[in-house]
C-alpha cells in the first residue's frame, strides 16, 4: 500500500488539475442536470449533485476494475511494455491539450461515441432527478461519457499490472475531479473562474505530461530503479551502503 499512495495521489491531483477540461467536457452537463432538479426538490440540491457525482466515481472504478483485469492478465507479456507506452503517450497527450498546446487528442473521445449513444437515451429517461437513488444511477451512466482525460488516465491505471491498483487509481483520479464539477453544479464562480485561468491549465498541463514520462518505459526509470537499488545494497562488509 506504500508504494500505491504516491500513485494514488498523482491520480488525485491529475483529477483536480485537469478540472478545465472537466469545465469543458462536463460543465454543460452539470448544469443541465442541476436545473433538471424539480423546484420542489431544490432543498435537496447539494445530496443529489453529492449522489450524482459518486455515480460517476463508481463508474470510473469499474472502468479501472474492469481494465485492471486485463492489465493484470498481460502483466508478465511483452504487451505490459507497449501497454505503458500507450498510456505515458496517452497523458503527455492529456498534458499538451490541458494546456492549449495540441487539441489531437479529442479525435481519441470519438472512439466511445458509439457506447454513449446507446447509454444517452437511458440516461435522459431518469429525468426529472426525484431521488437519491435516481441521481445515483444518472451519474453512474454519465461516468461512460467519452473523455480523453479519463481515456488516458484509465489507460494509466491498466498499466500497473493489478486490477485492484486500478480501481483504485480510478476512484482516487474520481475524487480529484469532484471539487470542480461539484462546484460547477453550486455555481461556485470564483472556483470555477480560477480553474479556467492559463496559468493553471498549463501548469495542470506540465504535470500531466510529467506523469506520461514518468510512465513511458526507459532509461530514466531504470537510473531511478538502479539507485534505489544501489543505495539499499549491502555493503561487501555487510552492512546496508
Amino acid at each position: 500500500m506504500a508504494e500505491l499512495a504516491p500513485l494514488l495521489v498523482s491520480a488525485v491531483i491529475l483529477g483536480l488539475l485537469g478540472g478545465g477540461h472537466c469545465l469543458g467536457m462536463c460543465g454543460g452537463l452539470m448544469g443541465a442536470l442541476t436545473m433538471a432538479i424539480p423546484a420542489e426538490q431544490r432543498g435537496k440540491r447539494l445530496r443529489l449533485l453529492l449522489a450524482y457525482n459518486l455515480g460517476r466515481i463508481l463508474s470510473y472504478t469499474c472502468a479501472g476494475l474492469l481494465l485492471g483485469l486485463a492489465g493484470w492478465a498481460i502483466a508478465s507479456t511483452p504487451f505490459a511494455w507497449a501497454l505503458r507506452v500507450v498510456a505515458g503517450l496517452l497523458l503527455i497527450a492529456m498534458g499538451l491539450y490541458l494546456a492549449g498546446w495540441w487539441h489531437g487528442l479529442t479525435r481519441i473521445e470519438a472512439l466511445g461515441r458509439g457506447l454513449w449513444r446507446h447509454i444517452q437515451p437511458v440516461a435522459t429517461r431518469l429525468l426529472p432527478v426525484t431521488s437519491m437513488p435516481r441521481a445515483l444511477l444518472l451519474g453512474g451512466l454519465w461516468g461512460w461519457l467519452p473523455c480523453g482525460l479519463v481515456y488516458s488516465t484509465l489507460l494509466w491505471a491498466t498499466s500497473q499490472g493489478s486490477a485492484l491498483d486500478s480501481a483504485m487509481l480510478m476512484f482516487a483520479f474520481g475524487l480529484g475531479t469532484w471539487p470542480v464539477l461539484l462546484a460547477t453544479g453550486l455555481a461556485a464562480e470564483r472556483i470555477t473562474a480560477l480553474l479556467r485561468r492559463r496559468g493553471v491549465r498549463v501548469a495542470g498541463g506540465l504535470l500531466v505530461i510529467l506523469f506520461g514520462l514518468w510512465t513511458l518505459p526507459g532509461p530514466h526509470q531504470a537510473w531511478i530503479m538502479g539507485h534505489d537499488m544501489h543505495a539499499s545494497a549491502p555493503s561487501p562488509h555487510g552492512k546496508a551502503a
